[in-house]
């Protein structure tokens, strides 16, 4: 066990804080207050938690066996303890195991059972704490509500042992319906969510991060984002969210549940100086040298005298253009006379 003293700045948004003035019975599917009270995973399942968790363990192992788990411990511990936190806060009734993945694909993806993973990519691409926490409790959604093997329950399951084949790479958890070159048939019921999944999903995450103290808003933030940029370059954006995209209408669904449902509290969690630090550790990881280096108005920056001759500079202190070395090197004159 690593051990290490940081001092964690934490960024909050203040809010007033509104009552509603009507009090009515909330169901509670859309009562925070009732995490942990309520089944939403109910339905019609031939898997009992047992061997959803035995099947999920079985293919947690085929995901770590094919894919590049991170074992950096600071960055590990502490997105499992992000995940821990709304996890707790969460209806899920199994223990979950949280892994990060070297891969630089926008994704994470949660398999029956609790067995989470969480790539570098998409940490890279969450701009705060907030929008991670927000992707990761719509994940634990899925498990908390067994879409997997309610869906595999419905008779859409086939060649179980072959399914994480085309988990990892480079299909994503929503994977095809088939694996081209190896000829797998792959079971579209069990990893493919339906609308009405990703709606359920997208309605309890949303709850997961408020109650765990964090901006609902930061979950539509970021979706946003993600829609934009697979609109400006199509298939940039990894498979788990492009079968189901935050298309416009569950945009709009989730801005007016967070309206409706969501009490606004005087204060949320927004980001943190771990995650600061953990986006910096993935982004050396991933071999670059800075995240943002242009837009970082404190870097230092180092202004020689002009022709000083150590270098190209942009341009002297007058204006003028500098000299290149060639121009600034001394030069020997003949005498006249021939001599």
């Amino acid at each position: 066990m690593l051990y290490r003293s940081v001092a964690i700045l934490t960024i909050v948004a203040m809010l007033p804080v509104i009552v509603s003035a009507s009090d009515n019975k909330k169901n509670p599917k859309d009562d925070p207050d009732a995490i942990g009270n309520r089944n939403v995973g109910q339905g019609v399942n031939f898997y009992s938690i047992e061997k959803e968790i035995a099947l999920g363990k079985q293919l947690a192992q085929e995901v770590e066996r094919q894919a590049k788990v991170v074992d950096d411990p600071i960055i590990a511990e502490y997105v499992s303890r992000i995940g821990q936190n709304l996890v707790r806060n969460s209806d899920a009734k199994v223990p979950f195991t949280i892994n990060v993945l070297d891969s630089e694909e926008v994704n994470a993806f949660a398999l029956p059972g609790g067995f989470f993973f969480v790539n570098t990519g998409l940490i890279l691409k969450a701009d705060n704490e907030a929008e991670l926490a927000g992707v990761m409790g719509h994940e634990i959604a899925h498990v908390a509500c067994r879409h997997g093997t309610r869906n595999a329950t419905r008779g859409q399951i086939a060649q179980i042992g072959m399914i994480a084949a085309s988990i990892a790479i480079p299909y994503g958890w929503t994977g095809y319906a088939i694996r081209q070159g190896a000829g797998l048939a792959i079971p579209m019921g069990f990893l493919t969510f339906s609308r009405a999944n990703e709606r359920e999903a997208d309605h309890l995450g949303l709850q997961y991060m408020y109650k765990a103290g964090y901006d609902p808003a930061s979950f539509v933030d970021f979706f946003e984002k993600i829609e934009s940029l697979e609109k400006r370059k199509p298939g940039t954006v990894a498979k788990v969210f492009s079968t189901h995209p935050m298309t416009d209408d569950r945009i709009k669904a989730a801005q007016d549940e967070i309206q409706r449902d969501l009490t606004p509290k005087s204060e949320y969690v927004v980001n943190t100086s771990e995650f600061i630090d953990v986006k910096a550790r993935i982004a050396m990881l991933h071999g670059r040298r800075k995240l943002d280096n242009k837009s970082d108005p404190s870097r230092p920056t180092l202004r020689r005298a002009p022709g000083s001759g150590n270098g190209p500079v942009d341009a002297n202190d007058d204006g003028t253009k500098p000299k290149t070395d060639e121009e600034d090197r001394p030069t020997l004159k003949r005498r006249d006379g021939g001599s």
